[in-house]
């Protein structure tokens, strides 16, 4: 858990206008309603994600530029400043608007706290004027850089929502993609293959918890393709209890799907620091989602877990000390921490779930 967020600073990243060091535990569950800004939130790992590996500006481009990114566009919001603290490290950043609706770095840098090396805390400029991040590139010469890119990299988001029939999930994929699960499980038939023939105790794990959720099934079915090059493919197939004949995923609810991405993912032997997924309980029975709660919390004992949900069932799986309340206050998205003893005598007859339906946690609609 080291390099997993201790403490997150978001200023001007569309409705996100300020965030001062808001502190993230091992497990975080955001509520909100509609259009709070839950998934701004989820929106800022994806541009993060994107951001260390040199490709801010495509992602800039698919937002519909620095004009959709700036909170209330680039004329009220002349730059997006951020700053993520994880171990003893920090990594911040400017971005400003240029005429091209793009943006670029205003400031880029590193920090490092050691024990012995550096006690009182060292910043490292990676300077300003550039347009995509230097992080990457000073691996070979600042230490600093290389342990802060890999501990964000590390930090995954998952987004299992399309699983319609051209979903990638859903086609053919390269055996050898599977060094881990990619967001959207694109890869998942060839992950699962890796932890058959590799993590046999995992994969085990992986198939009784789907069969929990989705009683017919029996097994996946994962046997790779050759192709005339010598390299090989595979799709996701499975069999119900009492056949071997071989069905394709297409022949399971989206919900079911969802519920095989989920369980992957937080059961995988070597987890992200910090797993970011929005709203994983669209589709899912309520016995999946009371499933997916109890995993949920297992595995915020192996990585720092950040869920957004509208699912009263999946949030009477948590305690109030779990909650972040995302709301809209003149127009801004704004986030809470709830005191657990200030309910103390509404939980003696309410659920957590019925307490956030009755608006008495907040992030409801408001009239």
């Amino acid at each position: 858990m080291s390099d997993s967020i201790r403490y997150l600073t978001i200023n001007g990243f569309k409705s996100i206008r300020r965030l001062e060091r808001f502190e993230l535990n091992r497990l975080n569950i955001l509520i909100g309603a509609n259009g709070s800004g839950k998934s701004n939130f989820v929106s800022y790992f994806h541009m993060l994600a994107e951001m260390v590996e040199e490709r801010l500006q495509p992602w800039v481009s698919q937002q519909g530029g620095a004009e959709r990114i700036l909170s209330f566009g680039v004329k009220i919001t002349h730059s997006f400043e951020s700053c993520a603290e994880f171990g003893q490290n920090k990594y911040k950043f400017a971005l400003k608007p240029v005429a091209d609706d793009s943006l670029f770095y205003a400031e880029e840098a590193l920090y490092y706290k050691g024990d012995h090396y550096a006690k009182e805390g060292i910043w490292y400029s990676l300077h300003s004027g550039h347009k995509e991040a230097k992080i990457k590139n000073e691996i070979k010469t600042r230490p600093v850089a290389e342990y802060c890119y890999k501990s964000i990299s590390n930090w995954k988001v998952y987004h299992f929502h399309d699983t319609g029939d051209t979903a990638a999930m859903k086609r053919l994929g390269s055996v050898q993609d599977n060094a881990y699960l990619r967001s959207n499980a694109s890869n998942l038939a060839a992950f699962l293959y890796r932890l058959q023939n590799e993590s046999p105790d995992v994969y085990e794990k992986i198939r009784r918890m789907v069969r929990l959720a989705i009683p017919f099934f029996d097994n996946f079915t994962l046997k790779p393709q050759p192709l005339k090059n010598g390299e090989e493919q595979i799709r996701l197939l499975w069999r119900q209890k009492g056949s071997d004949y071989p069905l394709w995923s297409s022949q399971l609810s989206d919900g079911s799907l969802r519920f095989m991405c989920l369980v992957t993912a937080l059961l995988q032997p070597i987890p992200p620091s910090t797993i970011i997924i929005d709203e994983p309980e669209l589709g899912l029975h309520p016995y999946a989602i009371t499933l997916l709660g109890a995993m949920l919390r297992s595995a915020s004992k192996r990585m720092q877990v950040i869920v957004s949900t509208q699912s009263v069932p999946l949030l009477n799986e948590f305690s109030l000390s779990d909650l972040v309340v995302v709301e809209r206050e003149n127009e801004e998205t704004v986030f809470k921490r709830l005191n657990e003893r200030d309910f103390s005598a509404w939980m003696e007859d309410y659920s957590i779930g019925e307490l956030w339906e009755k608006n008495i946690l907040g992030g409801r609609p408001q009239l």
